[in-house]
């Protein structure tokens, strides 16, 4: 008498084709952190532009004259001076990265 036959499954087959392998993810994952460094690149970018601006205006206000209160000359003088100082900061982190 033959001994009783049974049904292997071939299970490497298909976990090659829906698993991904190694390579692919760690691929993928550098993808996505350059792309992830990239944007944040340009959101510090987006800062200092806007940290700019408020330096600009700022000191447009300290510079006014008579025509804006002495407080808020005096506030927008040493914001203009505050901005100036955290621009060149964030530069200067973010040229070390």
């Amino acid at each position: 008498m033959s001994p009783p036959l049974s049904v292997v499954a071939d299970n490497s087959a298909a976990e090659s084709k829906t698993a991904p392998k190694l390579n692919d993810l760690s691929e993928r994952i550098r993808r996505l952190q350059a792309e992830a460094k990239h944007l944040a690149r340009e959101h510090i970018r987006s800062l200092e532009a806007a940290l700019i601006e408020v330096e600009r205006v700022s000191a447009e206000i300290a510079d006014g004259g008579e025509a804006y209160p002495a407080g808020v000359r005096d506030i927008a003088r040493r914001l203009a001076e505050d901005c100036e100082h955290k621009v060149q900061a964030i530069e200067a982190i973010a040229s070390r990265n």
